[in-house]
């Protein structure tokens, strides 16, 4: 009985995600991926569900790193990291920043909301350099504001500097973009989130300068940037709360503008009106892959936060404009 029992449950484990194969150790489940199941829960090393929601990735020494929010039931309780060399199994590194339980004073006091955590590294100074949407404790989403906080590791422990308003403007949904030549730029929703703006850091990237853009008025949020052939491209969700929306997509030959929206869905396939369920978070170019990337996405779940699931598919390219296609499964080999 005890055979056919476990026979039943890999079977099983089968049929839910074709996408790993499943090895206990103790009383441990552990799951080795060979591709992506999009919307499918995904586990880290340990057999825990991957809790790194509205993240972002970069690529450090042949390794990503993938930053998220710590979501717990209600809230959010800190910034994850985790490593992986092939992005479909992913290491559990620790909290790289957690909120602060000693000092209520704090801007990021145990309570507060931090969410949309970027990171990049600057070669002049060295450091690993995080930037997150912050909400303040006990005030709603009043604050909006952006907040900074630093490493000589990648995978921190960070260490928080300040939090602010770039310019004066709030600051919501937001994702950082370094061109070619190193020069780093904040994206983010502002007044109310019916302006989306993009600032230009300073050469440390710890700090907004004035070179601050209205890029357009439209109530976007969720913006996700990256560059193909010499022009910049830029997905954004509509504000429709925790409910998906369909994304709009917008074009520029110089990143802080003018940007001109595409009239067509990015999106392509079943779910592409509501972004299959989920709402942008991010666009990872693939290592060693030329003009290859990936759409990151979350399935928000605000009834648990922490099972919120991802989105991660292929950008392909019709005729130069840039097209993501539901698929159930798929592997970097696709390319």
């Amino acid at each position: 009985m005890k055979l056919l029992a476990a026979i039943c449950i890999n079977l099983f484990a089968i049929q839910v995600n074709v996408g790993y194969a499943q090895q206990s150790t103790n009383s441990k489940t552990t799951y080795v991926y060979n591709n992506f199941s999009p919307g499918k829960t995904w586990y880290d090393n340990q057999g825990e569900v991957i809790n790194a929601h509205g993240g972002g990735l970069l690529y450090v020494d042949k390794t990503y790193y993938w930053f998220g929010e710590r979501r717990e039931k209600q809230g959010t309780n800190g910034i994850n990291v985790y490593a992986s060399r092939d992005l479909y199994n992913w290491k559990y590194e620790g909290i790289a920043l957690s909120t602060d339980s000693t000092n209520a004073a704090s801007d990021i006091a145990k309570g507060c909301v931090m969410e949309r955590p970027k990171v990049i590294y600057n070669a002049k100074t060295h450091q690993y350099v995080l930037w997150f949407h912050l909400e303040l404790k006990g005030r709603g989403y009043s604050a909006a504001r952006a907040a900074v906080a630093v490493s000589d590791k990648v995978t921190g422990p960070y260490r928080f500097i300040n939090s602010f308003r770039p310019n004066g403007n709030m600051s919501r949904d937001m994702t950082l973009f370094v061109d070619d030549n190193g020069t780093a730029y904040q994206v983010y929703s502002s007044n109310e989130n019916y302006d989306l703006r993009i600032v230009k850091l300073t050469d440390d990237y710890l700090q907004p300068t004035t070179d601050d853009h209205l890029l357009f008025s439209n109530h976007r949020e969720a913006p996700a940037v990256f560059k193909y052939n010499q022009r910049y491209y830029l997905i954004t969700s509509a504000c429709t709360g925790w409910a998906p929306n369909e994304a709009s997509i917008h074009v520029a030959d110089a990143v802080t503008g003018p940007w001109k929206k595409l009239a067509y869905n990015p999106m392509s396939g079943p779910g592409a009106d509501s972004t299959f369920g989920g709402q942008s978070a991010y666009v990872q170019p693939i290592a060693g892959k030329h003009n290859a990337f990936i759409f990151v996405a979350d399935i928000w779940r605000p009834n648990d936060l922490r099972d919120s699931r991802y989105v991660w598919l292929p950008i392909r390219f019709n005729e130069g404009n840039p097209v993501i296609e539901w698929t159930e499964s798929w592997n970097l080999s696709s390319f």
